[in-house]
């Protein structure tokens, strides 16, 4: 069992003011793999004191100074990215070779590409040649609270502190009590590097305490959360008093469309993408909608790929897809396939109960439903975790309807080859992204939804920018030389 340092709060290492204990679980065996401490409400006021006092500081540090200390964090990754997979592995259940290749990667891919999107930002900049004495200038909020989840925990982390430090913020960072060793990781980079007292704080607790302290307190300008939905209304609410802005990356009930006409690989690609993580990602293909013509055979094929996806322990290598994160968890998938069972969906893989084999972990069998209809329980509400719903659609028009037909839009995708065809449905479907043909996004470009999806915009120039305020100048001086 690895027994972990507290809190770290204004550069050093600190023990909560009234310690609870807290065993993090390793899914993949349920036996302890860390103790941590629980905070409360005042460890998150001493946080937040430290980094007020800090704030004047960083904000008026140039710019280049602060990508120089973010540069460095980078360095502090590189010498330890074998422990930061190792202990989001353990903690979360990504499969070793998972957490090597994808989970801890996103610290070093989404801090490149904040780096090349910082060095192309105006901070005072003319309004337009209409007006030659106006400014736009670009200034920190403040302190801000950065609340992460546990399924993609490096990956969200990432998205928040490292724009927030290059936009000159101090932050307080409240990671999920489920995932906090890769957390407490990166609060080592930040104090390897160099990143000033007070700049980077981390108290770890659960959301009823650390997390509505940050969301209630007066000198917390900002909080960004990635979570539940349910979780994201209860922060906006909790942070109406004081008027802070909030910004939310909530949940997802993906639509992807296959037309008849998509490649040979979609549905394939659509089962394996949907079992990724053990299903535990927001912008999950949950919903896959299909075009009647080819229906049958789709079905069949999404069948005979979720059988073929092995369930194994996180610490061992090899492509397979590891435990849900915890027993609540697991239960609630349970109920969701007992439900899309009770309401006379087909069950064409998986199922109830632990994989063949297993008696211990909180695995869950690869599971597929066909012809499922809009408006049943598993069509309409994030399951998280390894199930698919599978819906026949007549046209492109039923396609749309169906796939909007949801609180959510985070991510919809299309799989077609006629190029007017994806053009319309990208512009048609009501999600913050739409990804075709298996094409991913490119480098910098903003993640986030609309509707229950929340409306964050992460990564690149837009997530930068969330973390900065915009001050408009009148009566700029340009020839100070003349004075």
């Amino acid at each position: 069992m690895i027994e972990k340092r507290d809190f770290y709060i204004d550069g050093r290492w600190t023990a909560p003011l009234a310690p609870r204990d807290c065993a993090v679980i390793d899914p993949s065996t349920e036996e302890p793999c860390a103790v941590i401490s629980l905070g409360s409400a005042a460890d998150a006021d001493r946080a937040v004191a430290a980094a007020k006092a800090a704030f004047p500081a960083w904000a008026a540090t140039p710019p280049a100074e602060r990508r120089a200390v973010v540069v460095r964090i980078l360095e502090q990754y590189e010498k330890r990215k074998e422990e930061m997979a190792e202990a989001i592995s353990c903690e979360m259940g990504a499969p070793i070779d998972m957490a090597r290749d994808s989970q801890a990667p996103c610290l070093p891919w989404h801090l490149t590409n904040f780096l090349r999107a910082f060095d192309e930002i105006e901070w005072v900049k003319p309004l337009g040649p209409h007006a030659p004495n106006d400014r736009i200038a670009l200034e920190p909020i403040g302190v801000v609270g950065l609340i992460t989840p546990w399924n993609w925990p490096m990956n969200q982390i990432a998205l928040k502190a490292i724009p927030a430090l290059l936009a000159g913020c101090t932050c307080v960072l409240k990671p999920s009590e489920e995932s906090p060793l890769n957390a407490m990781l990166f609060a080592e980079f930040c104090h390897d590097a160099g990143v000033p007292p007070g700049v980077f704080n981390l108290v770890n607790g659960d959301g009823m305490g650390v997390g509505t302290r940050l969301s209630t307190h007066p000198d917390v300008e900002m909080i960004s959360f990635t979570g539940s939905t349910r979780a994201g209304i209860a922060i906006s609410k909790a942070a109406a008093e004081t008027l802070k802005r909030v910004t939310l990356e909530l949940g997802g009930k993906g639509a992807n469309v296959i037309f008849a006409d998509a490649d040979e690989k979609a549905v394939k690609r659509g089962v394996l993408h949907m079992m990724n993580n053990s299903g535990q990602s927001c912008n999950a293909p949950s919903r896959m909608l299909v075009e009647r013509s080819v229906y049958d055979r789709a079905v069949e094929t999404a069948a005979e790929v979720a059988a073929s996806v092995k369930v194994g322990p996180a610490s061992e290598p090899g492509r397979h897809i590891g435990p849900v994160v915890n027993k609540r968890q697991w239960e609630q998938i349970q109920g969701y396939i007992q439900k899309g069972i009770d309401e006379g969906a087909r069950l064409i893989a998986g199922g109830l109960g632990l994989p063949e084999g297993m008696n211990k972990g909180f695995y869950v069998r690869p599971t597929v439903f066909a012809d499922v209809k809009p408006g049943m329980t598993i069509e309409r509400e994030e399951i998280f975790g390894p199930v698919l719903s599978i819906i026949p659609f007549e046209d492109e028009a039923e396609a749309v309807r169906i796939a909007n037909d949801t609180p959510y839009g985070l991510t919809n995708y299309v799989q077609t080859q006629d190029g007017a065809k994806r053009n319309r449905m990208a512009l048609a479907l009501k999600a913050g992204m739409v990804e075709m043909n298996g094409q991913s996004r490119g480098a910098g470009s903003p993640f986030g939804g609309v509707k229950a999806s929340g409306r964050a915009r992460e990564g690149g120039h837009w997530g930068i920018e969330e973390f900065l305020e915009v001050k408009a100048i009148s009566g700029w001086a340009t020839d100070l030389a003349a004075e």
